[in-house]
């Protein structure tokens, strides 16, 4: 099953498919392993994939983990900071955004002269779930 995108390569549809069916954030490699019996052999297939896919803000980069995810929210690159909440115990990642950190960052750029591309927030803790169980 692939996730249908017109503007994107057979590899990267396999590739966003391969991450939207996954219950947590997944590495370059453990894509690579889901993805042989798709023709896959060689990591840079699945870098070059998740290349186009970040810059087209269809997936995410969870730096803490050295993994990937799709992106929950369509056109939440247009915002400029997201915020990932990750449980150390399932592996859940939560996505959110939140205007008031966004102001009060914008606010400490603007005051310092610094010019911000992207803001990536990475929250590591333990999600409800895990903690009522």
């Amino acid at each position: 099953m692939t996730t249908t995108h017109p503007e994107l390569t057979r590899n990267q549809s396999l590739v966003l498919g391969a991450l939207t069916r996954a219950e947590g954030p997944l590495s370059a490699y453990t894509i690579l392993d889901k993805l042989r019996d798709d023709g896959f052999r060689a990591p840079l297939q699945v870098y070059r994939a998740l290349e186009k896919l970040l810059d087209a803000g269809l997936v995410h980069r969870l730096e803490s983990l050295n993994a990937f995810v799709a992106c929950a929210h369509p056109h939440c690159h247009t915002q400029g900071l997201i915020t990932f909440a990750i449980c150390e115990d399932c592996g859940q990642v939560d996505e959110f955004s939140d205007p008031v950190v966004q102001e009060r960052l914008g606010a400490w750029s603007s005051d310092h002269g610094f010019k911000a591309e992207k803001t990536t927030i990475e929250i590591r803790g333990h999600c409800a779930a895990c903690l009522a169980g």
